[in-house]
């Protein structure tokens, strides 16, 4: 445990300072000024903890009917594996190929993956992390279909060549017995088949085969005799094939739409063709064609009529509609419409044994961007609700939010708003794909992730116990206009797509105030309320920002200009009936440029509200002189001063959403102070400002702004009011004593405009702008011994300033009396721009903002005066001088602590010189706090606090996406999450504490199963040989009746979990028999070597006996002499 001591590092730094404190005198340092740094390198590591979400380009599916698992394959190599709710699993094959097929070896707890690459693998699913155990890779010919049958060790692999190979899956080894093409299909036939597109043994015999070509030519294979018992021909290329239950017929499905039906012993021509979208001609004529069906299911049923499930196979006719799932039920057809196109669909059966009726019960079709399950046991084919969390991605993913350890209360609450947001007309029945265990974690604390969309929408997600549940969705676009056409679309957007993406947000999760800015530069607060109200009037704040190098407009030719601020939009008060006016000076004809519109039009009308998350004040950004405003690029909320505060590339804003009023509109060379080393020169000429009433410093630089009500209804009857609407909308009257000049809007020409051809879009993109906010009680100033209301204000030129809030008393007077706002100059000056700041008091305790509990606004009130009390802050300091605080600091380069109020900077750290900080967050883990970021380079790293000592350091992931820079966050309790892809969330963790308990937390896939029973042959199928016929298929395939393969056919790779596959399946119940297997194979070796050594020895003592023999026989009648 380290000790640092804030006097030691601080003697004599400050001792030339007006502000010295006694921290900076040389003394004996005393045991209370000792920081205990607790955090070592030894509680950190990295690793990934679960993915959640839709898996991203789904490729295959498969379906384990006696274990209830879901297996899904993606083009990139992902696999991930679905149980019941809460219960998912991913894992990657190493080359990234695509997987192309899964086959599940049913209830063994083990799954075979095919990819594009031609390696075949074998997955171990008995262990919590699955594993390859097995690897063969093909590298003469190209793997198209695999089949693996019910209960069987032998694989068949069809190939693109048309030849059949078979791999014993216990060894994963070739059999040297191949089916050959050309044996397969009649010697007559001049032209190639084309590649294996279908295998599959009759469910009835499993000596018999039935292969399909492209080409459309059916071969069902003797393996026995070795060669083709009946060949089925059709013109029409095959896409797949499928068998009744009693092995009598099969149906294809063809590319021209068609479905034929085949009886076995028939092969001339087929029993039946079908064109289920095909409009049938009156004359008599075949049906014109349609699109290929893709995928056909055929299934049983004991008491009705069969299914039959298939994909595509529409009319040509039909463009532009959506993919389509046919279900075919006696006389019946439906149609299913889904949102996407199918890559998939498998129907879910009672039974796993194919000889049987089927009995399906729900169809599961993978969709490119979604999983749907149909219940077929219902009137109308309802869908299951869906329990994973697979609508991460439903509109894209602009901005994420984590927060770890978060107030216990606050889950139900969003869970009991987000109930009431479900839709109806689901299935009744349970979700079918149910099998799998939920991980025993010790982790319970509660865990919320916030993500805003490109539609305008927020979701609240339950992310505890590595989980994933959706609470609550929140539609922000609900308060603006839509355009209802093209023709409609209003002409000031900034941004040609998605208007309402959400940029940024800030949350309390204490007060539960919420606060988000989108794309289209405007501002939305929110409270949370657990009634419904009707908002008559939305209220309306518009916030006029210029940029730093034109800061002062002049008047229009011929007349008055009057620029605004800020403009009245809506009635204070929810019941007033009166519209928001809108601005008065706002221009957008064609013959000038836009000047004070907004980019989006708030709604007129009446907005209902459901309880939930409900809109307290819209604040917007309007057109300058036609130049667009800037995207906000920072926001922070704070419901214990009831402000809100956003910066862009211009400035920053601060904004009572309280009293509905502005309270503070600056560029960001304007907060630098004249004596300030920091101080940036604005880049273009303009003439040098006097301050106004410069004189009068005795008011301790304090700017009290005039505060007004939004959307003051009474007109104004007199110029005098007229004057003082105008008054109130610019900073002209506002009574100030900076240390420096406001931006002054003047009736007269005092000030021209600096705008100029050379501001390019290269000088907007070098301005400096406002990157982070953070919201604190501290020392404004060097000279200041109590702590007060404070923001510190960070920019992308790495500047960190500290502006001072005097805020009025609670209660009534709150809402009457102006919050009054000084800025107290530069605190200290980083490399890179500003990304986290924090503080911690003297002890190293971080200090976070203080907050308001949450009431409901709507209640009464005395249940909001019950609830309603500010938290109290923290104490002043009492030992006046001396530094009481460390403000913590971190930039896209280094980061720094610095001593408050001394301003003097304690400890500094090299964070990276080649590459930078994406996302840096002060954080709290085991008890202490530390910084944790993540670098462009792939660099995940943790530094301690104060002494920002470097604890890990680890190459996690290089930036191969934006995606990732704008996503990734960290959490406290060592938890982060990125997107790492477009409908992904991986979850990661840089605890050491988690990393070891990781095993114990995730979910288990597989579950001792009993297998159903086989289905009765019956006495009189068993009398006359009606019934299944079984095969050995181990005297056709084994070395002994096959041979061996050739070696240059494929390459065996022993996978990377094949030890590991035993260890991790000796955990559980099925350990402990894995175990007694392990135990019993090694006893049976011991005892094999034992009676192998028994053997020798008697070998060893008949051979000793025979020589002892023949010794006695060659000297018996030999007297002593003659020896």
């Amino acid at each position: 445990m380290k000790k640092f001591n804030i006097r030691k590092v601080l003697d004599g730094l400050t001792a030339a300072s007006s502000s010295s404190s006694a921290a900076a005198q040389p003394g004996t340092p005393r045991e209370n000024d000792a920081v205990q740094e607790t955090l070592q390198s030894e509680h950190f590591q990295l690793c990934k903890t679960v993915r959640h979400g839709f898996p991203y380009q789904p490729s295959s599916m498969a379906f384990d009917p006696v274990q209830k698992i879901l297996a899904v394959g993606t083009q990139t190599g992902a696999l991930r594996l679905f149980g019941r709710a809460g219960v998912e699993c991913y894992c990657q094959h190493e080359s990234g190929a695509a997987v192309i097929q899964l086959q599940f070896l049913i209830n063994e707890g083990a799954l075979v993956s095919a990819l594009a690459d031609d390696s075949i693998h074998l997955w171990n699913l008995r262990q919590k992390i699955p594993a390859i155990l097995h690897s063969l890779k093909f590298s003469r010919e190209r793997i198209t279909y695999c089949h693996l049958p019910f209960q069987s060790k032998w694989l068949y692999i069809g190939t693109e060549r048309g030849n059949i190979h078979i791999v014993n899956v216990e060894s994963f080894t070739l059999s040297g017995y191949v089916i050959m093409w050309n044996k397969a299909i009649e010697l007559s036939t001049k032209t190639h088949p084309g590649p294996v597109v279908h295998i599959s043994d009759n469910p009835m015999d499993e000596g018999k085969l039935l292969i399909g070509f492209e080409c459309g030519v059916v071969v069902l294979w003797d393996l026995k005799s070795k060669k083709a018992d009946y060949r089925y021909n059709y013109d029409e290329a095959i896409h797949s094939v499928a068998w009744h239950h009693e092995g009598k017929q099969f149906v294809c499905s063809h590319s021209d739409g068609t479905l034929t039906t085949w009886n076995v012993r028939a092969p001339a021509k087929p029993a039946q063709i079908i064109t289920p979208h095909g409009k049938q001609p009156k004359d008599g004529k075949k049906p014109e064609p349609c699109k290929p069906i893709l995928k056909v299911e055929y299934k049983t049923t004991r008491a009705g009529d069969p299914f039959m499930v298939l994909s595509g196979g529409l009319s040509y006719d039909t463009v532009g509609r959506r993919a389509c799932l046919t279900v075919m039920h006696g006389k019946s057809t439906a149609v299913l419409e889904m949102d996407y196109p199918i890559v998939d669909f498998l129907t879910l059966c009672e039974t796993p044994y194919p000889n049987d009726f089927q009995e399906p019960y729900a169809v599961v079709v993978l969709l490119e961007k979604d999983l749907v399950v149909i219940d077929l046991g219902q009137i109308g084919y309802p869908i299951f609700e869906n329990p994973y969390p697979l609508t991460i991605h439903e509109s894209p993913v602009t901005c994420c939010e984590y927060f770890a350890d978060c107030p216990a209360e606050l889950i139900p609450a969003l869970y009991s708003v987000g109930s009431r947001q479900k839709r109806q007309g689901y299935s009744k029945k349970e979700w079918p794909i149910s099998g799998g265990n939920w991980g025993q974690g010790t982790q319970s604390y509660p865990e919320i992730i916030i993500t805003g969309h490109a539609d305008g929408s927020i979701k609240f997600w339950d992310a505890s116990a590595l989980m994933l549940q959706v609470l609550y969705k929140l539609k922000t676009a609900k308060v603006f206009e839509r355009a209802r056409g093209k023709e409609e679309k209003p002409s000031t957007d900034i941004v040609e797509e998605d208007p309402f993406a959400i940029q940024t947000l800030s949350w309390c999760p204490e007060s539960r105030m919420l606060c988000v800015a989108g794309v289209s530069a405007h501002v939305i607060v929110y409270r949370f309320s657990k009634q419904e109200i009707t908002t008559e009037v939305v209220q309306l704040l518009e916030v006029r920002m210029q940029c730093e190098f034109s800061d002062v407009d002049s008047p229009d030719p011929g007349g008055e200009q009057t620029p605004t601020l800020l403009t009245p939009g809506a009635s204070s008060s929810p019941q007033e009936t009166e519209l928001p006016t809108q601005p008065s000076t706002g221009s957008n004809s064609s013959d000038g440029p836009r000047d004070n519109i907004p980019c989006l039009q708030v709604r007129s009308s009446p907005l209902k509200q459901s309880p939930g998350y409900q809109v307290e004040l819209v604040i917007q950004l309007v057109w300058v002189s036609g130049e667009p405003p800037q995207q906000i690029t920072s926001l922070a909320i704070n419901s214990s001063y009831g402000l809100v505060v956003f910066g862009n590339s211009n400035g920053l804003a601060v904004v009572d959403y309280l009293q509905k009023t502005l309270l503070l509109n600056m560029g960001t060379s304007e907060l630098y102070s004249p004596s300030d080393p920091y101080q940036r020169q604005p880049r273009s000429p303009r003439k040098a400002r006097q301050p106004s009433g410069g004189e009068l410093h005795s008011n301790n630089h304090t700017l009290c702004l005039i505060s007004f009500s939004v959307g003051s209804t009474s007109p104004c009857n007199s110029d005098d009011e007229r004057k003082q609407k105008f008054i109130e909308k610019g900073t002209v009257l506002l009574k100030l004593h900076f240390p420096f000049s406001l931006r002054i809007y003047a009736k007269d020409n005092s000030f021209t405009r600096s705008r100029s051809s050379s501001v390019t879009s290269i000088e907007r993109e070098s301005r400096e702008a406002i990157s982070s906010f953070h919201f604190c009680e501290s020392f404004p100033r060097k000279t200041d011994s109590l702590l007060s209301p404070c923001l510190l204000v960070g920019t992308t030129q790495g500047s960190v300033m500290m502006v001072a809030l005097s805020l009025p008393p609670g209660g009534d007077q709150r809402l009457q009396q102006p919050v009054g706002i000084s800025s107290c100059g530069t605190v200290v000056r980083l490399k890179g721009g500003i990304l986290t700041m924090a503080l911690l008091d003297s002890t190293g305790t971080l200090l976070p903002p203080s907050y308001e509990p949450w009431y409901d606004p709507n209640a009464s009130d005395e249940e909001k005066e019950k609830s309603r009390r500010r938290r109290p802050a923290s104490p002043p300091s009492s030992q006046e001088g001396q530094d009481s605080q460390f403000a913590v600091l971190c930039s896209e380069k280094q980061a720094k602590v610095v001593a408050m109020p001394s301003q003097t900077r304690v400890y500094k750290h090299n964070i990276t010189e080649t590459s930078f900080v994406l996302r840096a967050d002060v954080v709290q883990m085991g008890g202490a706090n530390c910084i944790a970021c993540f670098c462009a380079n792939g660099h995940i790293m943790t530094l301690s606090l104060p002494s920002l000592r470097p604890l890990l350091d680890v190459n996690y992931l290089p930036l191969t996406d934006m995606r990732i820079a704008r996503t990734f966050c960290f959490s406290n309790l060592g938890q982060a999450l990125y997107l790492t892809s477009p409908t992904e969330i991986q979850r990661i963790t840089y605890s050491q504490e988690t990393c070891d308990n990781l095993q114990e937390m995730l979910s288990e896939l597989f579950t001792p199963v009993e297998t159903p029973e086989a289905p009765n042959r019956g006495f009189f199928k068993g009398l006359f040989g009606g019934g299944a016929q079984s095969l050995d298929r181990e005297d056709l395939f084994g070395e002994t009746a096959a041979g061996k393969a050739s070696r240059s056919l494929a390459q065996h790779i022993p996978g990377p979990g094949s030890m590991e596959g035993m260890k991790g399946a000796a955990s559980g119940v099925v350990g402990e028999l894995a175990r007694a297997r392990i135990a019993l194979d090694e006893r049976g070796q011991k005892l094999g070597e034992l009676e192998e050594r028994t053997a020798a020895m008697m070998a060893s003592a008949e051979s000793f006996s025979k020589h002892a023999h023949d010794m006695m026989l060659k000297y018996k009648d030999k007297k002593w002499y003659q020896l």
